[in-house]
């Protein structure tokens, strides 16, 4: 987009427009932030202009500053200063996340602060982050006062009074109570808090680990793979091994390159995982998702109490980055809409909170459900995510006659059957959501928000009540309620561990679908390799008799030049006997046929193996496409043409060799009888008639002799060139093929090894995750340490998202049903039980 006009009549303020930016850079706005922010802007005093641009930054407008057009506006001697304010605000909550990194790292970049200088900024604002995670509460400093101390700017005193209170999770966040603060209050709500808290301390540290695992077995993984290259292409270094070793390491190189590119971007997702899982450890996190103007921002500032201005009448797309409210460790999320002309930026905004979401509302509305919207789920069940539904029935109670008519018979708009009824709304909600999301065990709650939103509108105070009734709502909140109360700990532990698996499960797929293609194209080569030298052998056979063919033809014509030419030169001495031998030849262009017939020979060879080398090409391109994978046979030029280049490249030296001895020996050696021939006759007193035939029947035989002798002479030569040919192509392609082999396996032995150690992790957190549904199960809860799962857990086999089968060792009955194990999980898990044997 084109850069907007900075406005003249007024002083923006470029860096409190960054601070802006990095508030939002993690594409969350917590409400506690957007108030800090306020605050900060109404204590320095900012200009309308430059409030009026935050707004526009916040809602990620598309008319906003760039960070490229504020960044330049910064003077020089400022941009150190201001660069610290900007870390102070990175790591006001300890930790810096990575796109807050990349977004420090992309303003250093455009101020050229050297990557040194960033580097000490970066360390220094995470040492004193560390100190501030390790004191005690008494003797706990703003970090932003340790790490802003020194500063003397306007904005930097005011930013420090305003960091406690942009911080999440500082301890004195001042709480502020819900609109129903019975949802979340109570001795009840306490202890499922404390305890949702400390099993997500104990999560995580098994998440962190395999994390950790899973990301050092695939860089591990890339590492080998291109040590391996280079092993490979070392070997063109050696004598013999230089085209064959340096074609396979193109080939594989080409390869590997695609398989690192995925290493990489598997690695990007695990890491970005695991920041959702952090940031959100303390907290039990709900997000609204649906497609634009479904009623999520209206849900969220219902229940949060707040942000009825983020909600748009008659607009398109009014949350534009994932908005966070936080008061007594819930975390309720409002994201951008699915689904919206132009809004694939938005859908990706909203996909970032999923990792971390506990539980997540999915809003529609009865005006336009379509099977479009619910495409979106299966991205919610690819990372087995709790899914609630909410029905948003839309009427325009706004007009006053549809408000007095709704409310004096509200059931009637919630009716499942008759014409206006909304079962079948509900039935085309399950059926689309269960083509995606893989089940339906998940709840559709009909609820209208409208009349929830006028409740909290001063000029219906006097129906308050009345209208949140009738909205029925409460049965939603209680159903939330229950998520955490009741499957609170259940609920974290399938965040952070359960769905944690599919972080695992994606790069665990990739590799093992991989190591299927190498596999077959492996097993395929060393098939293709021997069917390839037979049919060398067969066209071998074929070109013989070919050869052979065309040889006799040219030394046809040879023989029957022989009688004119000894009518010719039945009289002539040796030297115009061999003058006149040679311009014969040259008549019937027997070098020139001869050299043809060879050629033409070999060309024909040579098509015939490149035709079978193309057709392995097709068939291992093929079969890698059928795959899914990404291995070509061909790079820069094709295989075959590689290969025919280096094995076929001898043909016109065999041919030149070939006719070294076939052309020379009918006119040297020939022509010597010729001579003897021709003194013999002259010897003997006979009429001349008598002594032409004798002359002309003797020079036949012996030329004709001569020839059929080098004939067969010729015909060895030709076929010990053929043969010699052969084996040159024979042992090219068996070297050519090993070499490849070699490398696949090589790969092969390189992915199996990961898949193994992948499967490792998996099992690691499966089993994990499958000792804290048992405890569930069983209303108990025990410290989960890899003693406790083994002593627990006998075997877990999981489909990941669709199915889950649990075998334990318990004497224990479990107290909940299957029934409501799959309702509550939304996976189909079986738990089979094999009692404890005890020692005598």
């Amino acid at each position: 987009m084109s850069e907007p006009a900075i406005p003249s009549n007024a002083l923006l303020n470029y860096p409190f427009l960054l601070l802006t930016y990095m508030v939002c850079a993690d594409q969350q706005i917590h409400s506690e932030e957007a108030k800090g922010l306020h605050g900060l802007a109404r204590q320095t005093r900012m200009s309308s202009c430059t409030l009026e641009e935050m707004e526009k930054i916040l809602s990620q407008h598309d008319d906003r500053l760039s960070i490229e057009a504020i960044a330049q506006k910064i003077p020089v001697h400022e941009q150190i200063e201001v660069m610290r304010q900007i870390l102070a605000v990175a790591y006001v909550d300890g930790f810096c996340a990575p796109v807050e990194r990349e977004l420090v790292e992309r303003i250093a970049g455009l101020w050229r602060i050297s990557s040194t200088e960033i580097e000490l900024l970066l360390e220094a604002a995470e040492g004193f982050a560390h100190q501030h995670k390790l004191v005690s509460h008494e003797q706990e400093t703003c970090f932003g006062t340790r790490f802003l101390k020194d500063s003397e700017t306007v904005l930097s005193h005011e930013l420090l009074n305003q960091l406690a209170t942009i911080a999440p999770h500082d301890s004195r966040f001042h709480q502020e109570q819900l609109q129903h603060e019975t949802l979340f209050a109570g001795a009840e709500y306490d202890r499922a808090i404390e305890m949702c808290s400390r099993i997500a301390k104990e999560d995580y540290q098994f998440a962190e680990t395999t994390f950790k695992s899973t990301s050092a077995t695939l860089k591990i993984l890339g590492q080998n793979l291109v040590q391996m290259s280079k092993s490979t292409r070392n070997k063109s270094q050696h004598k013999g091994q230089a085209s064959s070793a340096n074609e396979v390491a193109q080939q594989l190189d080409a390869t590997i390159k695609a398989l690192t590119s995925e290493i990489i971007a598997n690695l990007e997702e695990i890491r970005q995982t695991l920041h959702a899982k952090q940031r959100a450890l303390g907290d039990f996190s709900i997000a609204f998702m649906g497609k634009t103007k479904a009623g999520k921002s209206t849900l969220h500032a219902i229940i949060a109490g707040e942000g009825w201005d983020a909600i748009g009448v008659g607009k398109q797309r009014t949350t534009r980055c994932n908005r966070v409210y936080t008061w007594k460790k819930i975390r309720i999320i409002d994201t951008p809409g699915i689904g919206a002309p132009g809004g694939q930026t938005d859908e990706e905004i909203a996909k970032t909170v999923i990792d971390e979401a506990d539980v997540i509302c999915y809003v529609v509305t009865n005006d336009s459900i379509q099977e479009t919207e619910f495409g979106f789920l299966k991205v919610l069940k690819d990372k087995t995510k709790p899914l609630m539904v909410l029905l948003n029935l839309k009427q325009n109670l706004r007009d006053t006659k549809r408000l007095e008519y709704f409310l004096k018979n509200p059931d009637k708009l919630f009716a499942m059957e008759g014409n206006s009824g909304i079962g079948g709304h509900i039935e085309r909600i399950r059926r689309y959501a269960k083509e995606h999301y893989a089940n339906d065990y998940f709840s559709i709650i009909p609820v209208m928000l409208l009349a929830a939103q006028m409740s909290r509108e001063s000029e219906h105070q006097n129906r308050k009540d009345e209208l949140f009734q009738v909205s029925r709502l409460q049965p939603f909140l209680d159903i939330i309620r229950l998520s955490l109360v009741e499957h609170g700990t259940i609920r974290r532990s399938q965040t952070l561990l359960g769905s944690t698996v599919g972080a695992i499960d994606l790069p665990h797929k990739w590799i093992t679908h991989q190591l299927q293609i190498y596999k077959t194209l492996n097993e395929t080569l060393k098939s293709k390799r021997k069917s390839l030298q037979d049919d060398i052998q067969k066209v071998r056979k074929d070109t013989s008799n070919s050869l052979r063919q065309k040889i006799k033809q040219v030394f046809q014509s040879v023989l029957q030049a022989i009688p004119s030419f000894a009518e010719e030169h039945w009289e002539s001495n040796e030297i115009i006997m061999r003058l006149g031998w040679e311009r014969k030849l040259q008549s019937i262009q027997f070098e020139e046929h001869l050299k043809t017939a060879y050629q033409e020979v070999m060309q024909d060879f040579d098509k015939e193996v490149q035709s079978a080398l193309e057709e392995i090409g097709r068939e291992l391109q093929f079969i890698a496409q059928l795959a899914g994978g990404d291995f070509t046979f061909k790079q820069q030029d094709s295989f075959h043409e590689r290969l025919l280049f280096r094995i076929g490249g001898g043909i016109l030296s065999v041919a030149a060799v070939f006719l070294m001895f076939t052309p020379l020996a009918p006119i040297g050696i020939v022509l010597g009888v010729l001579g003897g021939i021709a003194s013999l006759v002259t010897g003997f007193f006979k009429s001349r008639d008598q002594k032409r035939r004798e002359a002309v029947q003797k020079i036949s035989v012996a030329l004709s002799s001569q020839i059929e002798k080098y004939q067969q002479t010729t015909l060895q030569n030709a076929e010990a060139a053929l043969s010699q040919h052969c084996r040159d192509v024979t042992v090219a392609v068996d070297q050519y093929f090993e070499e490849l082999i070699q490398g696949l396996s090589g790969m092969t032995n390189q992915l199996e090894k990961a898949e193994k150690q992948l499967q490792q992790s998996s099992d690691y957190l499966n089993r994990a995750y499958a000792k804290r549904i048992l405890d569930w199960c069983l209303e108990q809860t025990e410290p989960l340490t890899e003693t406790v799962i083994d002593r627990a857990i006998v075997q877990v086999e999981r489909d990941f998202g669709r199915s889950m089968v649990i075998h334990a060792k318990t004497d224990l009955p479990l107290k909940k049903s299957q029934d409501q194990i799959r309702a509550v999980l939304q996976e189909d898990i079986a738990i089979y039980l094999t009692q404890l044997v005890s020692k005598s």
